[in-house]
């Protein structure tokens, strides 16, 4: 009976140690994670940035061409009124 007793308390204490360990080894992979998620959550910001600003120089430079073709455009009414 003492001996199915201790054999209890030994698997009993062999169980908790494993609960700790294995708490241990949850939290770090939760930590893990949650940085890479971080990560990546500063890598699409970057990206996001960089593509407004290549749609803001995109977008300006089509404005600027829509600008000379409408002086193109005033030109020549201003030309066809004279005549």
């Amino acid at each position: 009976m003492k001996k199915a007793l201790l054999g209890l308390a030994f698997i009993a204490t062999l169980m908790t140690s494993c609960k700790k360990e294995t708490k241990d080894e949850v939290k770090e992979a939760t930590e893990a994670v949650g940085n890479e998620m971080e990560d990546a959550i500063d890598t699409a910001a970057v990206k996001v940035d960089a593509a407004a600003d290549s749609t803001k120089v995109k977008a300006g430079k089509v404005l600027e061409k829509g600008a000379k073709k409408m002086d193109e455009a005033a030109e020549k009414l201003k030309e066809a009124a004279k005549k």
